[in-house]
């Protein structure tokens, strides 16, 4: 039972012609009259009476009547709606993002990328890179901003965006840790650290700077999120590596750049490898591209973030 032979039958049904039929469906009549008869095979059982010249649905053209126009309303409607996700005026986005990014980045973005496409809806996710690759491996994500080198992550495909500098945060009713316009690593060594908790990106990044400098970080603090991580540090409880644009937006902290070579984050983009873009998701990465391209010839990316 195909779209085309229902389409057939119901414009008998409505026309009770086969030649007017014909016209309607722009078909000829022997096509029109080979549909039908190919329908009354397959169901077993004529649907038009042919009497006095006038056609009639049988009992069984009768029952399959509603039936034939729920489903060639139906098969209408998702030629509609396929047409519309193909042109992306429908759709859902499923996006992951770390907190840092979420507070600066996928605000502006979203609201660029539904403007140009406002029947797409979207859920977003926040949580860790790790959580998130793992999500998206799974196939919960279409796709998902990542801190670091997600490279070694089995079957994704991983686009670096942007890298973002590391300051050293402390309080700035404090004395400051130098005077002079920067800080080596080494000499932070005995202060205690407020380090993120268990599963932030940062975290794992702060012991690893620390480490590649020849030490492991003191905790002082041990536990929160990137907010929180700051708050304790204005309020004298430790210092934090945390990205340049966050310490450069809150007056309580002092941020102190790390001497060279420094230390920075990758920000990437990671989709599954294997797996080909939704048209959703494909039109955001578009948005995106064209977002950062913006922001870096226009010279408004956040202080310490530089293009790749």
């Amino acid at each position: 039972m195909r779209p085309q032979q229902l389409q057939a039958f119901l414009a008998v049904a409505q026309t009770r012609h086969f030649t007017h039929a014909a016209e309607e469906l722009g078909v000829t009549q022997p096509s029109l009259s080979k549909q039908i008869q190919a329908l009354e095979t397959e169901l077993g059982a004529p649907l038009f009476t042919r009497a006095r010249g006038r056609i009639e649905l049988t009992d069984a053209g009768q029952t399959l009547l509603p039936h034939a126009r729920r489903i060639t309303a139906a098969v209408t409607a998702a030629r509609s709606d396929i047409d519309d996700v193909l042109a992306v005026r429908a759709g859902h986005l499923r996006l992951g993002a770390t907190p840092s990014l979420c507070s600066w980045l996928i605000a502006p973005l979203l609201t660029r990328y539904l403007e140009a496409h406002p029947g797409v809806t979207v859920t977003l996710t926040e949580d860790g890179s790790g959580p998130l690759t793992e999500r998206l491996t799974a196939g919960d994500l279409d796709l998902a901003f990542t801190v670091g080198d997600m490279a070694e992550v089995a079957g994704l495909s991983v686009q670096p965006l942007l890298s973002e500098a590391l300051v050293v945060a402390s309080a700035a009713h404090l004395p400051p840790l130098t005077r002079q316009g920067f800080i080596g690593l080494p000499q932070l060594r005995e202060q205690a650290f407020v380090l993120p908790a268990h599963g932030y990106d940062l975290r794992d990044l702060t012991i690893a700077t620390c480490e590649s400098a020849g030490f492991t970080p003191r905790t002082g603090v041990d536990g929160g999120a990137t907010d929180a991580v700051a708050s304790l540090v204005e309020a004298g409880l430790g210092i934090a590596l945390l990205p340049a644009m966050i310490a450069a937006g809150r007056p309580g902290l002092r941020a102190t750049p790390i001497a060279p070579p420094g230390a920075s984050r990758t920000i990437t983009l990671a989709a599954r490898r294997e797996a080909p873009l939704t048209k959703a998701a494909g039109a955001f990465a578009a948005s995106l591209e064209a977002h950062l391209t913006d922001l870096h010839a226009w010279g408004r990316l956040p202080q310490g973030m530089q293009a790749l």
